[in-house]
């Protein structure tokens, strides 16, 4: 018995899907950085995407103004992000 492949017409879209999931991590650091208050500047450079999908707040006082220490950012950085990055992939998802 052969068998034969018909068209496929999901894989196509999950190729695209996957696409824009994977630019997800870039688009969720750079929201982390605005989020992060600046001062001089420092929490904002220590800040760094690694291996394209980790953010890392690397200085003292990250757990602090994630905490909502500064004024300038009540709500920390990290769940602005995490609600930003939902919106996003639910918008991913709902494209066709």
């Amino acid at each position: 018995m052969a068998v034969r492949k018909v068209y496929d017409r999901i894989t196509p879209s999950i190729n695209r899907i996957n696409r824009y999931l994977e630019r997800v991590p870039e688009a969720a650091y750079d929201y982390f950085k605005k989020q992060t208050p600046k001062n001089r500047g420092n929490a904002r450079n220590k800040t760094k995407l690694v291996n394209k999908k980790t953010i890392v707040a690397d200085y003292a006082y990250a757990k602090r103004l994630d905490e909502g220490y500064s004024k300038k950012a009540p709500k920390g950085m990290s769940q602005p992000t995490l609600k930003f990055v939902k919106h996003l992939v639910r918008l991913i998802l709902k494209r066709k």
